[in-house]
């Protein structure tokens, strides 16, 4: 390996310094496993490093520039991770896309941040083509597939990954240095996080290198010896969690078996076969493994411990998780807003089931009232937070931006409160909370407690318009064995205030879910029939 003195903390202020300091401190060693059907393949992190340097002087010969948006929309695979290194490398700005997203949905996202490329793979060009045929600023389509070129004339021009990478092929050494003397400055964008939209067009969460590489650091006890354990990759890497996860992984050394989707089967075969050791995960992820049927013929006894976060874990799946896996879950919490992680249980810290832990290192997380007044100890109140991961702005939404971020806070939208030793409950998001003749009602207590039912898998709790009292409850919910609404009613109010029990129950297949697996409320009172 070319000479080059190990970096430190201290060294790293951009993106791909991850990567650098992750093949400078613990040498060659294979750092992903990729597995799918189509193809298995290793790949050590020095190969990773060299092919995000060809990719980045190849893009730089279509004229990649600073500054300019490159999209990256496919399935979990090596290449995403290859594609966020390169992009920081010409000093671009990456846009993950979720692959589930529909054509109107990448149209608005290229649209509105003036893409210039896209990376993704051949299954998505049909869909592509279409998409962003009218988008003027977009010029290359870019496809992991040697076949995938077409006519020059053609807009956007589609070109084979495999061009763009023979274009930087004289640059494959350089891996430990800056390309051609780019170098981002640490407050500059790095990536644009495109949320989910539950209230409206998907707004752009602007990251720069220095909430990324602090985000990632907080996770890592950087210094430490390689790490020994095999991590899973499950999450999608083009959402905020599995891109931390993905970054934190670098500063551990950890080996990660990755994965092009969830599924339940393929994810217990790898812990058997690979002895995993850890995984991160959302709720609906550990529901369904929960309620695998033959879970038990697989050998899972390498699992430690996982990580939940993205959404509010029920405490009965959690409870359920660790007894059938024998595996602790460690439950945190954050939003794209704050580069995923705000809040979290540590290794060495007693864990709290229902709590999402304490702040993490750097970061001030206060519990205010509407004028934004901090609240006593154990009331309930609007989660606020400062930090070095905090993100700099919405893109080019200014009014949005003003209301996010206020005197160097960002005000969540979540509702929450710390108890006496420190440790953080997250109860609602702010716009979910339900209010019943005057009463506030958070859905998550009445969720919890249709959990505990022996025949409820899952529930899901919204506020529904009633004449009478403003909103009454509504419970969605996914039986596991035959039960009527009547008695999960009954159920409820021998547990909770009559105010809180649900006056309606709809009994469904499954609950609606976004692309990284949270329940899609605002759907959900759609469904609701007058």
């Amino acid at each position: 390996m070319p000479g080059k003195r190990p970096m430190t903390e201290e060294d790293l202020r951009v993106l791909y310094d991850l990567a650098i300091y992750n093949c400078t401190h613990f040498g060659p060693y294979t750092a992903i496993v990729y597995e799918d059907p189509q193809r298995t393949r290793e790949y050590t992190n020095i190969e990773i490093a060299r092919e995000a340097t060809q990719v980045a002087a190849g893009l730089r010969a279509l004229g990649i520039e600073s500054g300019d948006r490159v999209m990256v929309m496919m399935p979990n695979c090596p290449e995403v991770i290859i594609s966020y290194q390169a992009i920081a490398r010409v000093g671009a700005v990456a846009i993950p896309v979720m692959p589930l997203l529909k054509g109107p949905e990448v149209h608005y996202i290229a649209q509105n941040s003036g893409a210039k490329a896209i990376i993704t793979s051949p299954l998505l060009l049909p869909m592509l083509r279409g998409a962003l045929a009218d988008v003027p600023a977009m010029r290359y389509i870019i496809a992991t597939d040697d076949g995938a070129t077409s006519a020059e004339d053609a807009s956007p021009r589609v070109v084979a990954y495999s061009e763009v990478l023979a274009k930087g092929a004289d640059y494959a050494d350089r891996y430990l240095e800056d390309l051609d003397g780019i170098r981002p400055a640490p407050d500059d964008m790095a990536v644009i996080l495109y949320t989910s939209g539950t209230t409206g067009n998907p707004k752009g969460v602007v990251l720069t290198h220095h909430n990324l590489v602090s985000n990632a650091l907080t996770g890592n006890t950087v210094g430490a010896p390689r790490s020994e354990e095999v991590h899973l990759a499950i999450l999608p890497l083009a959402h905020a969690y599995g891109m931390t996860m993905a970054n934190m992984a670098y500063l551990t050394g950890a080996r990660v078996v990755m994965q092009p989707r969830f599924d339940t089967h393929a994810v217990l075969s790898a812990i058997e076969r690979h002895r995993v050791t850890a995984f991160a995960g959302v709720p609906a992820m550990f529901v369904a493994l929960l309620y695998t049927p033959d879970a038990d013929k697989y050998d899972t006894s390498s699992l430690q411990y996982c990580g939940s976060g993205s959404a509010p874990l029920p405490v009965e799946v959690l409870k359920g998780f660790e007894e059938k896996f024998h595996c602790q879950i460690r439950e945190g919490y954050g939003l794209s807003e704050a580069t995923t992680i705000l809040a979290a249980h540590s290794g060495d810290m007693a864990q709290k089931p229902g709590s999402v832990g304490k702040p993490i290192p750097g970061v001030e997380v206060l519990i205010v009232d509407d004028n934004g007044n901090p609240v006593p100890t154990g009331e309930v109140g609007e989660v606020i937070a400062r930090g070095p991961n905090i993100m700099k702005s919405y893109y080019n939404m200014p009014q949005e931006t003003a209301a996010a971020l206020r005197n160097g806070w960002l005000y969540t939208g979540d509702m929450g409160r710390f108890d006496e030793d420190g440790y953080l409950y997250i109860v609602e998001r702010k716009k979910d909370l339900i209010i019943r003749g005057g009463f506030n009602i958070y859905p998550r207590d009445v969720e919890e407690v249709l959990a505990t039912h022996p025949a409820v898998i899952e529930a899901a709790v919204v506020g529904v318009p009633s004449e009478r009292m403003g909103e009454e409850v509504k419970a969605f919910v996914v039986a596991r064995t035959p039960v009527d609404a009547e008695e999960l009613m009954a159920y409820c109010r021998e547990r909770l205030a009559n105010y809180k029990t649900p006056s309606q129950i709809e009994f469904v297949d499954s609950l609606p879910r976004n692309a990284v697996g949270k329940i899609d409320k605002k759907e959900l009172r759609k469904r609701h029939v007058h």
